[in-house]
């Protein structure tokens, strides 16, 4: 039975692991929502059939499915696949599902942040978003986990760790009025520290043009271990990226880790400018709340990938730059497997294979 605990991680000694830890288990969740994924989501059940396939061949994979879409799902889905009937509003498992914490006795518990649909009624993407702010409560109950609630609006993509006490965030997201306008800067550092376990929190300025989730840093950087960094980078100053980059890279090389280290920082090169088209726009039922219209341009990023057990799973998105893309994750990740999938369909939502995935960290 899980608990509702009314202490901290920090002060209960549970940390979070980096993504490079061994993992138990990847969570998922089935896109259904018309008026995000075109064609009623069948493109993007195909892309996200396709990542969850991947990640299972080395390491377990839940997918969390409406009632309405079990059976499809099953049979969309590989075997090795498990369909667990769980409602949400949409299907981004990084951001609605729980953040795990682990301690030296190797014990586990969950973190469950306060979710509004990255803005709440001042410029979140839907109303209403109930469902998904139950998920993460629910996959803490389905692994017998104990719950803490900071009560600080956030999301999973909008941290990363090195799983050694250092944790990356950006001034946009956390921040912005739309996430916890009543507390301080110093005060959200406070309460992500107690809240991770961590000793150093390192912010970077803003997340990548075009995020619509207010900067996510997911999207603008990833952690390959302690030490060392992948920063999407921009080489065109006609490019809003090509300032942004560089304040992040200013950032990342005046700072110390949470040990003292200067930071290893590696430069993954962000694909073209890429764009909705007017027959993707035509696909998708038209509402008031999310933006999908033709011309668009899409926050796509090569850092947007997963790091599971014994590989890499990053999004195929430029055939001009996939294989420049792939060259340099086998260099920062000689140890894994780099595996490349279609993601266009997922980047039509609004995000890529990090944010449709949540590790459970192994113990």
């Amino acid at each position: 039975m899980s608990r509702i605990l009314d202490t901290t991680p920090a002060a209960d000694g549970f940390a979070m692991p980096g993504e490079h830890a061994p993992q138990e288990e990847v969570w998922m969740a089935w896109p259904e929502r018309s008026d995000n994924w075109r064609l009623g989501a069948k493109p993007a059940q195909d892309a996200f059939a396709a990542v969850a396939g991947a990640i299972a061949e080395v390491t377990p994979v839940s997918m969390a499915v409406s009632a309405a879409q079990w059976d499809n799902a099953r049979a969309r889905l590989p075997a090795t696949v498990r369909v667990v009937e769980m409602s949400t509003d949409d299907a981004w498992m990084r951001d609605i599902g729980p953040t795990f914490v682990t301690d030296a006795k190797d014990r586990r518990r969950g973190v469950d942040w306060e979710f509004n649909a990255w803005g709440g009624l001042l410029d979140g993407l839907y109303f209403p978003w109930n469902r998904d702010a139950r998920v993460a409560s629910k996959i803490c109950v389905l692994h017998r986990a104990d719950i803490y609630r900071p009560g600080l609006v956030m999301e999973g993509g909008a941290i990363h760790t090195d799983g050694a006490g250092t944790l990356f965030t950006t001034e946009e997201c956390l921040l912005h009025p739309s996430r916890n306008p009543d507390l301080a800067k110093s005060e959200i550092e406070a309460a992500l520290k107690a809240a991770l376990g961590q000793q150093k929190v390192i912010w970077l300025p803003r997340g990548l043009d075009g995020d619509e989730t207010n900067g996510h840093v997911d999207n603008l950087m990833h952690v390959a271990r302690p030490g060392e960094v992948i920063l999407s980078w921009c080489d065109d100053p006609a490019d809003p990226n090509h300032a942004i980059c560089r304040e992040a890279l200013a950032v990342l090389e005046a700072a110390q880790d949470a040990a003292g280290r200067t930071l290893t920082i590696r430069k993954l090169h962000i694909p073209a400018p890429l764009h909705i088209t007017g027959e993707e726009a035509g696909g998708i039922d038209p509402t008031g709340d999310m933006a999908r219209a033709a011309g668009t341009r899409l926050a796509a990023s090569y850092v947007n990938f997963l790091v599971t057990n014994g590989r890499v799973i990053f999004p195929l998105l430029d055939p001009d730059r996939d294989a420049a893309a792939r060259a340099e994750l086998q260099s920062a990740f000689p140890e894994r497997e780099i595996v490349g999938l279609p993601a266009r369909e997922i980047l039509l939502g609004g995000g890529n294979i990090h944010c449709i995935t949540q590790q459970v960290p192994a113990i």
